[in-house]
């Protein structure tokens, strides 16, 4: 019996409620029977436009729907009937979905289709695992299976930088954490208090915290701060990302001095330790080294105007090339 879109479908669910007597369904080629037949052979009515029917009739419809679709065989074209019908009468659950999510999608219509076909893969994941016998509601057993594709989907796709699962799902559980920290201690939660609160070690948290930065990304032609009145205010990133870092020159002195401290002596090596990193004065040294303060001033004038000399020297030839 067709059920017109714009009729009420009081008759369909009479007769989806009470199917008179009929024969086993006979196995059919599916693609050349048309939808009509494989309604009759369901024993269901036949919904030309699934999409139109009242939610409130789709309810009823697709508990009759889930009912028949339990006695199905697999393959048949009963069964891709029956699912499908299913399938399109509930298709408003993943558009009710789709709404809580449109502003995480920009409102882009590309944006928005994808989240209808992702969720649609979580409606049809629900229809397949549904079973009627628990007399429980359809919307309560698909909406966590549509909301959750969509969300996964938002994982996959919204990080700015790919990042392993393990570390979008910590970020996730560092924030929540970080927010029940904050209330109950009233302060900015440490790496310390997300470890302990999470049972993670501190260097899967820093890991975590690290990872999060890769969620989002920014324009180079961003102003560089907005707030503030540092010397890069008003300049854009891409302007400061390439200034002269300071340190960079020491990292340099410090990476020519190492092999040169190395071929010193013991006592050289112990002079400039007890100098530089002990910070001893002459006389200490002297007395820690058994001479005289006036010699160890010299050792020391000697020994600097020597490291000096030799890092400003240009680098010999590399082992095992000939020099100039």
């Amino acid at each position: 019996m067709p059920v017109p879109a714009h009729h009420s479908h009081t008759a369909a669910l009479a007769e989806a409620r009470t199917p008179g007597p009929r024969s086993p369904a006979p196995r059919l080629p599916g693609p050349r029977r048309s939808g009509r037949a494989a309604a009759r052979a369901a024993g269901l009515p036949r919904v030309d436009e699934p999409r139109e029917v009242a939610p409130a009739d789709a309810r009823e419809l697709s508990k009759a729907f889930f009912r028949r679709l339990r006695e199905l065989e697999e393959g048949t074209a009963e069964r891709q009937y029956v699912r499908n019908t299913l399938i399109e009468m509930n298709a408003s659950l993943v558009q009710y979905a789709v709404r809580r999510f449109r502003g995480r999608a920009e409102g882009a219509a590309g944006d928005v289709d994808d989240l209808v076909q992702v969720g649609t893969i979580g409606l049809i994941k629900a229809i397949d695992r549904f079973d009627p016998a628990r007399e429980n509601e359809f919307a309560t057993l698909a909406m966590p299976y549509i909301t959750g594709e969509i969300k996964r989907h938002f994982r996959d796709t919204a990080w700015a930088v790919h990042v392993p699962r393990r570390l979008q799902e910590l970020r996730i559980d560092i924030a929540k954490a970080k927010e029940e920290l904050t209330i109950r201690l009233d302060r900015s939660p440490t790496v310390r208090d997300l470890a302990a609160y999470l049972d993670l070690t501190e260097e899967q948290v820093i890991e975590g915290l690290v990872a999060a930065n890769g969620h989002t990304s920014g324009s180079l032609d961003a102003p560089h701060a907005e707030h503030g009145d540092g010397p890069a205010e008003g300049h854009t990133l891409a302007e400061v990302l390439g200034e002269e870092e300071p340190a960079l020159e020491l990292v340099e002195d410090i990476q020519t001095l190492a092999p040169l401290l190395e071929r010193l002596s013991d006592r050289e090596r112990t002079m400039l330790r007890m100098r530089f990193g002990e910070e001893l004065t002459q006389a200490q040294m002297g007395a820690a080294l058994g001479i005289s303060q006036m010699q160890v001033s010299r050792l020391l004038t000697r020994l600097l105007a020597h490291l000096r000399t030799s890092m400003l020297a240009d680098p010999g030839p590399a082992p095992g090339q000939p020099g100039r």
